[in-house]
């Protein structure tokens, strides 16, 4: 029997995500010994199987709806897109599905990465068991940081196994284009998805159970979304549900709640995530397995001081950005904890992650892209604050004409209207990813709508919107 090797560290990060590397270069960063345990691919679920290829992938569509709004060359791209070409540009940001760099970077930090699958055995304990079945228990000294992030979640349709419907990993790695793609959802994965097949030549059938797409957004958001796919020729379908699928001989076939049968080579499910900490271990530690991880602002698991959740698990804020920034804010978190440094843990301080109640940024990257950061006007109004929506037609935007014929798109800013800040904006249309991080510094700064006035935006550009929004609140 092969002897259990047991090594001590400052800390010990459980996934190494873009998270977890996050959380392990600053605890490097300020001296801390550090461990970093990963059952996959070094770099995680976004780096291989989300952000970086799925972006990949949109791209070149995006380019080329872009094109095609601009005179003297849109005749030049009316043909298909080469879908060899752009899996192949997806491969090549995924590395080919390979973790060498980011293994080097993770060594260029000092940090050790132990390859395996690692599970809690007790307080601030891993152990963590080997591709060849052996065990190595890691401890840590000052915390364990949880970074395992999430995985899709799947219906619970009698049979859907057997079917082997895409998640978001399948969609986003596919070698092949299917020639009928059904879609399940209505959230981001969904509409990007959709947007990406059916340009690669799918045909594509959205069938989404709510009254409308991105319904975390602004309602115009989905709406304008929702018209340029059908507009692509995507069969967009809202308030339908799905009551079984099966598979017969090689075809996908889903039954609708009203008994309509639609048929697919490909069916992918885009209904949610669900938080990978079901077999990590938390039944040793006093926790649920498959649960979401309540933590306070500094990441902190609570009632377990040397445990940190950071990330997807915590439930938050399910985006990699905003990981990457609780990340960097639990690092710091930990490495004050551990030397005795004072906790800044006031709203916006050093060691808090105020950002995820009040400052998320998204972008969608459909086409048009959608851009949001903080409360819509219903989260607004809920929250119980005093607001005002200002909304403003981007064609009307010099810098939009110029961007592209025929520009649709729709710009709101939700405004306190006692603080007289604001508490967020929303941006539709091409091209506006690019703006919405001038929207995050606003809303995250607390910029009063007085000192707006004096962020004079370039002309003629897109974001002289911010103009027009500031106009509209004053005149209204």
């Amino acid at each position: 029997m092969t002897e259990t090797e047991t090594n001590a560290y400052d800390v010990v990060v459980l996934g190494a995500g873009p998270v977890g590397e996050n959380v392990a270069d600053r605890t490097r960063a300020a001296g801390l010994t550090t461990a970093v345990v990963e059952s996959e691919l070094v770099g995680g679920e976004c780096s291989y199987w989300a952000c970086m290829p799925s972006k990949a992938l949109l791209r070149p569509v995006i380019a080329r709806a872009d094109a095609r709004r601009v005179p003297g060359l849109r005749q030049s791209v009316q043909g298909p897109l080469d879908a060899s070409a752009v899996l192949a540009h997806r491969d090549y940001y995924t590395s080919n599905w390979k973790d060498d760099g980011q293994v080097g970077w993770l060594d260029s930090i000092g940090a050790d990465l132990h390859r395996g699958h690692g599970r809690l055995t007790g307080p601030r304990t891993v152990t963590v068991t080997g591709p060849d079945g052996g065990e190595r228990v890691l401890t840590a000294r000052h915390a364990v940081a949880v970074c395992t992030g999430s995985r899709a979640a799947l219906p619970g349709l009698p049979g859907l196994d057997a079917v082997k419907p895409w998640t978001s990993r399948e969609a986003t790695s596919s070698r092949t284009v299917p020639g009928r793609l059904i879609v399940i959802g209505g959230g981001v994965v969904a509409t990007e998805m959709a947007t990406v097949w059916q340009a690669l030549g799918s045909q594509v059938t959205l069938l989404v159970r709510g009254k409308g797409l991105l319904p975390r957004m602004e309602p115009f958001a989905g709406e304008l979304i929702a018209d340029a796919l059908k507009e692509a020729g995507a069969d967009v379908r809202t308030g339908i549900s799905v009551e079984s699928v099966t598979r017969e001989n090689g075809t996908v076939v889903a039954v609708t709640g009203t008994g309509e049968r639609i048929e697919a080579d490909e069916i992918l499910f885009a209904t949610g995530r669900a938080p990978r900490t079901d077999d990590i271990g938390l039944e040793s530690i006093g926790l649920d397995p498959g649960s979401w991880l309540p933590v306070d602002d500094s990441l902190r698991v609570t009632g377990h001081d040397w445990l940190y959740a950071v990330g997807d698990v915590n439930h938050r804020a399910l985006l990699t950005h905003q990981g990457k920034y609780q990340a960097r804010i639990a690092g710091a978190a930990i490495a004050a904890r551990a030397t005795g440094e004072t906790l800044l843990a006031e709203p916006w301080g050093a060691h808090a992650a105020t950002a995820d109640h009040t400052a998320v940024p998204q972008v969608v990257f459909t086409d048009p892209e959608a851009a949001a950061v903080g409360l819509s006007l219903a989260e607004a109004e809920e929250a119980g604050h005093r607001v005002r929506a200002v909304d403003v037609d981007l064609s009307t935007v010099s810098g939009a004409g110029l961007y592209a014929d025929g520009y649709q798109g729709r710009a709101r800013m939700v405004v306190d209207i006692e603080d007289e800040i604001l508490r967020g904006v929303t941006f539709v249309g091409p091209g506006v990813g690019e703006l919405i991080h001038s929207a995050t510094i606003a809303v995250a700064g607390q910029v009063p709508v007085s000192r707006l006035w004096h962020a004079v935006p370039s002309y003629p550009t897109i974001s002289e919107v911010w103009l027009r929004l500031l106009e509209a609140y004053r005149d209204a």
